[in-house]
């Protein structure tokens, strides 16, 4: 059995935009860095092997963190959002010629036009997965996280999800071979002592 706590990146400029990101390699903006910097993982999990994706946003938040450079994984970058990075999703969802859609109404199979589905997303993480040896802690992005959760609850991205991924909070999957479960409540980050 290896638990895998999940983390999201700190905001950065385009978040606090409402811009589609992707692979779109954008800094922490200074709020975000100031934010962090007072905040430290709670202690069970400064020992797990730290991941985090490649992008900057990732890797300095897990620095921020961990006090420590993270290993990174090209399986943890973000989706590829294709021809939709940069954009807003305000902008795109009042399209009605865009084809874009909210994520409830995705399914494994939905594919922004020159990106990656959901489906595509899990195929790229299960080696990634498959290789842990040991708890780990992975600084990821809102994509990451949903399809792994998604994974681990059932949800098939069609209607609600049974999740919400809110930042400066760790959500614990289980994995025991195929078998993986969400933990129900996630866990916050800490103050760090001074």
């Amino acid at each position: 059995m290896i638990q895998l706590a999940l983390l999201r990146h700190g905001r950065t400029s385009w978040n606090r935009a409402g811009r589609i990101q992707g692979r779109t390699d954008i800094t922490l903006d200074a709020e975000a860095e100031a934010d962090l910097a007072v905040l430290t993982l709670p202690a069970p999990w400064l020992s797990a092997d730290l991941w985090s994706s490649p992008l900057i946003r990732a890797r300095h938040t897990a620095e921020l963190l961990a006090g420590k450079a993270p290993r990174t994984d090209p399986a943890l970058t973000e989706m590829d959002w294709g021809d939709w990075e940069g954009l807003k999703g305000i902008d795109l969802r009042a399209d009605p010629d865009s084809g874009y859609r909210d994520i409830e109404d995705w399914g494994w199979a939905y594919r922004p036009p020159g990106g990656e589905s959901p489906a595509d997303l899990r195929a790229r993480l299960r080696p990634w997965i498959d290789g842990l040896q040991r708890d780990s802690l992975a600084v990821c992005h809102i994509g990451i996280m949903r399809v792994l959760m998604a994974q681990a609850t059932g949800w098939d991205f069609d209607g609600p999800a049974p999740f919400q991924i809110k930042r400066n909070r760790l959500y614990i999957l289980t994995i025991e071979g195929g078998d993986w479960h969400a933990e129900p409540t996630p866990v916050r980050l800490e103050a760090r002592q001074t």
